[in-house]
């Protein structure tokens, strides 16, 4: 005889009311264990750190994602160096802008007188006006280099491979560009472009230095920039018009 049979209807249908409950009671545990078995996920353990008082932390995917993003930025900010730039692209030649001619003298500080383009030799013994001391300047890049000719001869200053100066008729060598260098004593100092660390430079006799033997700190390499005799009174002064405050107009007063 079955069991069910044996219990009365009143007994029976308490049983039927609290089986839903222990089904309730039942599930509820098989979820808290399979909680208990699966791994806590990284985005939740930061969250939970987070509310605990510790810095949450994203999973470790995008950790390493947002790492391979922004190293290489860091790394490219902090190698910048702008000093680089400058100097190469004033080494670099530039044939777009537009060439800038200046007439000047470059007076040396060693013999006291001018630098001379003498065809194919050059010295530093021209007097203030000397027709070869006037210097044809032609700036060869947004920096600093320059190319320089003599106005009687129309040779240009270059210094060869052995560091001597010499004249040249052609001027589109390497050899033939020069970079200024104004220094802190207000002097000029012209380095080789082609040959860097070499410098033109003159003795106390206006002979011409070899570039090996110069420095930059040396009074052989300095210059100053003159003006050719007489050209200094061509250069007009700025003309400016003075503007008088407006008075007044006083009306006359007519008797009454």
């Amino acid at each position: 005889m079955p069991q069910g049979a044996l219990r009365s209807a009143p007994e029976q249908q308490s049983l039927q009311q609290q089986q839903p409950a222990r089904r309730e009671q039942q599930q509820r545990r098989r979820r808290r264990r399979r909680r208990r078995r699966r791994p806590v996920p990284a985005a939740r353990s930061g969250h939970v750190q987070a509310g605990l008082g510790a810095a949450a932390s994203p999973p470790p995917s995008d950790v390493f994602s947002a790492l391979r993003l922004h190293l290489p930025v860091l790394a490219a900010e902090e190698n910048v160096d702008f000093r680089i730039h400058v100097e190469n692209q004033t080494r670099a030649r530039d044939d777009v802008s537009r060439k800038q001619l200046r007439l000047y003298q470059l007076y040396s500080r060693t013999s006291g007188k001018h630098i001379q383009v003498l065809g194919r030799r050059i010295s530093a013994r021209g007097e203030d006006g000397d027709k070869y001391a006037q210097l044809l300047v032609e700036t060869d890049t947004f920096g600093s280099q320059v190319r320089i000719k003599g106005k009687e001869t129309e040779f240009y200053l270059c210094m060869n491979r052995k560091g001597k100066l010499v004249g040249k008729p052609d001027g589109t060598s390497k050899e033939c560009v020069f970079i200024e260098k104004v220094l802190e004593n207000n002097y000029t100092a012209l380095m080789s472009a082609k040959y860097s660390g070499w410098y033109v430079g003159f003795t106390k006799k206006g002979r011409p230095r070899k570039g090996p033997k110069t420095r930059e700190n040396q009074q052989d390499v300095h210059f100053m920039k003159r003006y050719p005799k007489g050209q200094a009174e061509l250069q007009k002064p700025f003309k400016y018009t003075t503007v008088t405050k407006r008075s007044r107009r006083i009306r006359p007063t007519h008797p009454g």
